[in-house]
Parts: C-alpha cells; sequence; structure tokens
C-alpha cells in the first residue's frame, strides 16, 4: 500500500519523490480522525500511484508546526512540492477524491509563474 508514516525525517524525501502527496494530520484522541482514517486509506487504495501519508500531529511535533497545521483533522495535498490544498475537517470519500482529481487537473506551470510573480512583488 502506498499509505506511509510521515515524519520530520521523511518529509523532504516524501515530498521531493511524490508527483502528489496527500497527508492526513491526526492525533490519537482525535475522534473525527478515526472516523476519516478508513475513507483515507481506501482513497490511497484508489490512487496507487500517489503517496498517501499520515502525520500523527502528536508525536511529530516539528513537523506539524513546519506545516503550519493548527486544527485536526487537516488534509494536505502538495503536487511538485507545492502545496495546493491545506483544509481542516472531516472529508467523505468522494469529497476526498474529488480534490485528487482537482490537484491533477491544474496547470502547474501556470501556478508556478504566479508563484514567481508573487515573489517578485514582496
Amino acid at each position: 500500500m502506498n499509505l506511509i508514516n510521515l515524519t520530520k525525517e521523511n518529509f523532504n524525501e516524501l515530498l521531493s519523490n511524490s508527483e502528489i502527496l496527500v497527508i492526513d494530520c491526526w492525533a490519537p484522541w482525535c475522534g473525527a480522525c478515526k472516523e476519516f482514517q478508513p475513507v483515507f486509506e481506501k482513497v490511497a487504495e484508489k490512487f496507487p500511484e500517489y503517496t498517501f501519508a499520515k502525520l500523527n500531529t502528536q508525536e511529530q511535533k516539528e513537523a506539524t508546526d513546519k506545516l503550519g497545521v493548527e486544527h485536526i483533522p487537516t488534509l494536505i495535498l502538495f503536487r511538485d512540492e507545492i502545496m495546493l490544498f491545506m483544509q481542516p475537517g472531516y472529508l467523505d470519500e468522494s469529497g476526498l477524491e474529488g480534490v485528487v482529481n482537482q490537484a491533477m487537473g491544474v496547470d502547474m506551470d501556470e501556478v508556478r509563474a504566479h508563484i514567481e510573480n508573487q515573489e517578485e512583488m514582496e
């Protein structure tokens, strides 16, 4: 299965080696996180070509802070090392599939150009 535990040690490697990286930020005490877990795993099975990672926010505080996660559950999606989606809360199966499919439809050249323009304005 393409489901990995995300840590501060493997984050950069996963990010650079994954066309799509989907991260489920969770904690053991979070009821909504436990409800979302089977949904996340089922969608991961439907997209074996992408990397799905689980970030235990309680154990991986440094990675959690680096990503700017303030609430759990939070879903984050990177494509080509660029964060395209970050949303706290629970998604159902079709919602999560939709996020992944939308990410594949994004024109990444356009995104990179937009980022460059933003950086030039700073």
